[in-house]
């Protein structure tokens, strides 16, 4: 009997201990904490990829993360703002670039940086887990690319190869490296979803012939690359379009060739070359057409030709009187512009598109209404 007793009363302890575990862990799970709020930093590893037992498809994603994650960066800045009070609050802002050059030329948003008064790189090699102090070199706000660079000092850092965006394909495997949500050194995978969109992503910005992807990209991914299955860069991660303010699957790029042509640009000679017209314009809609009497009811009414610029020059005319439209005074009475070599214009998104596929020194023609008259007016471009 006295074992029954003891035997029972172990059986009511187990019981107990067990009724109390239970609790805990439903008590965690009910109350605790649901996000982690702090992310250690993964361990440093040298060894090579293994690939051993993984599909094709895995290890082409194992390689180029491997080979390419070295090379993206972390980007921290710091600003200072002002309240309401003119009191001075701190700003951190976040995002993402990579190392284009062993001398520590970095690529990213010009949105990631801008304003910035410092910039603080982490690079993706978690054996050194590399900090940076990075100087502005230069940007194109047009195209929403910023170059930054980093002293790498006795450090030889590894650049990411830069392909060839003329060369995708719909539909073409590609891995984008990033740091979404402070995550550092983050990859999703997708695929070309489709190409030669215009993506405009603010009143001044705009993607030309962006690159569509499903590939996660979320806030923090911005400036990061978008890599082909070679390992190669093939954009930069810029854009989202989403309806809730996370990845919807649908993420924009700058083509890689853009890029490059504004990163040679600032580094061999600190700013970029912009193909320059002279013309400040005024879209036409049937409304205003109507009422101005234009031969037109779309295309773009030339206020003005600046002086002694491209346009002016080859004898484009501005406008010689003023005329309200809505809240605005307008110039009337010049041209109307309506096509750049053969390609309807009806906005100056429109024309600052085709001016973006131009460079300095190159000869375009513009299609013009005078008065009734339509005529064709070439044009040399300027160097901003």
């Amino acid at each position: 009997m006295r074992n029954q007793s003891r035997s029972a009363n172990i059986l009511r302890l187990a019981a107990l201990g067990l009724v109390v575990v239970l609790g805990a862990y439903w008590a965690g799970a009910r109350w605790g904490p649901r996000q982690p709020e702090r992310v250690a930093a993964l361990p440093a590893s040298n060894a090579s990829p293994h690939t051993e037992g993984l599909t094709d498809e895995e290890s082409i994603n194992v390689r180029v993360y491997s080979q390419a994650s070295p090379a993206v960066a972390n980007i921290v800045t710091r600003a200072v703002e002002y309240d309401f009070f003119l009191n001075p609050v701190p700003v951190e802002g976040a995002g993402s670039g990579f190392v284009i050059d062993a001398r520590g030329y970095i690529l990213t948003n010009l949105h990631v940086v801008q304003d910035a008064q410092a910039i603080e790189v982490l690079l993706g090699d978690q054996k050194n887990q590399s900090r940076f102090t990075a100087k502005f070199i230069g940007a194109d706000q047009r195209n929403d690319i910023a170059l930054i660079k980093i002293d790498p000092r006795d450090r030889k850092l590894a650049a990411l190869p830069l392909g060839d965006s003329r060369a995708l394909q719909v539909g073409q495997r590609v891995l984008a490296i990033g740091n979404p949500f402070g995550f550092q050194s983050t990859l999703t995978t997708g695929v070309v979803s489709a190409l030669g969109r215009t993506v405009q992503t603010s009143p001044q910005t705009f993607i030309d012939e962006a690159i569509q992807t499903d590939a996660a990209i979320n806030r923090g991914n911005s400036g990061g690359p978008l890599l082909n299955s070679h390992g190669e860069v093939i954009g930069i991660n810029s854009a989202i379009y989403t309806p809730t303010g996370a990845t919807a699957g649908i993420g924009f790029a700058i083509p890689i060739n853009t890029a490059k042509l504004i990163a040679q640009d600032l580094i061999n000679e600190g700013r970029v070359h912009r193909a320059y017209l002279g013309i400040e314009v005024w879209p036409v809609w049937p409304g205003l057409a109507e009422a101005l009497e234009l031969p037109v009811s779309e295309g773009l009414l030339i206020e003005r030709a600046t002086p002694g610029g491209p346009a002016q020059r080859a004898g484009v005319r501005g406008g010689t009187r003023e005329a309200l439209a809505g809240m605005r005074r307008i110039l009337i009475g010049g041209d109307v512009l309506v096509a750049i070599d053969g390609q309807p214009v009806a906005s100056q998104l429109d024309m600052n598109l085709l001016l973006n596929r131009k460079r300095p020194g190159d000869a375009i023609t513009l299609t013009v209404y005078r008065g009734r008259q339509k005529m064709d007016v070439r044009v040399t471009l300027g160097d901003r």
